[in-house]
């Protein structure tokens, strides 16, 4: 079913915060990336129009301007967080420190099914079937990567395996931040990095806690990603970090740039490009940002909860569209 229509606001590129002063071009190759997968009629012509843009910053921010209109789509303020790519130890044997598996999809495992909830997968539902992709030392670790969707697992001989995202038991996601709320935690006790601390401290309500989220990810291998390449985002390319955001493409078409107006602790004025999605990203003001991979991006990510704006970057005909539809 159709998401119900969202009100919409068409602006001009100078009622955008830091545009003038922002890196067109390193935004307009980010979309050159993912845009021969755009099939809509009005999309196509563009991405056939990015190639031939030239590569210098004007050049690029002219291309942005003369074919796109910035769209607000739902109300303001938009709620910003973070995702990255893991980079974590583990074992393709069960070992006595790697002993927490991250699962293949199962063979009998359809879109859309209602399969084992977490609980159940973590009690031994998929235990002996040889579904183990490779083995992790920390059970909060392997909860944390299903968040993200995707990681780099080095190996004891110092291979890197490279993970993404294989499917889902059909559970809804529920957050476990809102679960410690509701417990009684404060607003400022929900990072991801205190939760991790918070779980690892206590065991048993710990496990509790990462079961009240029924939704459990499956990953699969990729064999041919080369190292400097970000994850694969939900348009099956590589993601980009700080210049990919995940998005709901309900509201937000996959692949069109998005300006984002982020505010907080380190406030972000930045052209993205919405390539991926999110199980947790639902709603037209909504949009999780990659930071990137490995701990520093981790550490970042993790205490990204903000507002402000999430604008889109629409076709001209598409921008006035929106609002004779409103």
């Amino acid at each position: 079913m159709a998401a119900p229509a969202a009100p919409a606001q068409v602006l001009e590129f100078q009622d955008l915060d830091g545009w003038a002063q922002e890196d067109h071009r390193a935004a307009l190759a980010v979309f050159r990336n993912t845009c021969a997968l755009l099939r809509d009629p009005l999309w196509s012509p563009l991405c056939k129009l990015s190639a031939d843009a030239g590569d210098t910053g004007s050049s690029a921010r002219q291309f942005f301007e003369l074919l796109f209109r910035p769209v607000i789509v739902g109300t303001p303020p938009a709620l910003f967080t973070g995702y990255y790519e893991p980079e974590l130890n583990g074992s393709l044997l069960r070992t006595p420190r790697f002993a927490y598996p991250l699962y293949r999809k199962p063979p009998e495992l359809t879109e859309g099914q209602m399969y084992h909830s977490r609980e159940a997968i973590e009690s031994g539902a998929l235990r002996g079937r040889g579904l183990e992709l490779v083995w992790l030392d920390d059970p909060v670790e392997v909860y944390f990567l299903q968040v993200q969707g995707s990681g780099r697992i080095r190996l004891p001989d110092g291979r890197v395996l490279r993970v993404a995202y294989g499917g889902k038991n059909g559970h809804p996601y529920r957050s476990i931040g809102q679960e410690l709320i509701r417990r009684g935690a404060s607003m400022a006790d929900v990072s991801a990095q205190d939760i991790k601390a918070w779980v690892r401290s206590n065991p048993g309500p710990g496990r509790a806690l990462l079961n009240s989220n029924p939704s459990f990810v499956f990953f699969r291998k990729l064999d041919d990603l080369p190292p400097e390449s970000g994850p694969i985002g939900a348009m099956g390319r590589p993601i980009t970090g700080m210049r990919s955001v995940a998005i709901d493409p309900a509201h937000v078409p996959l692949g069109a740039p998005v300006w984002v107006e982020k505010e907080g602790r380190q406030p972000l004025r930045r052209l993205m490009i919405a390539q991926d999605t999110g199980g947790a990203i639902k709603g037209a003001q909504r949009a999780d940002i990659f930071y990137g991979t490995g701990f520093a991006a981790g550490e970042e990510a993790g205490k990204i909860k903000d507002g402000g704006r999430l604008i889109q970057l629409l076709p001209i005909d598409r921008a006035y569209a929106l609002l004779s539809d409103g």
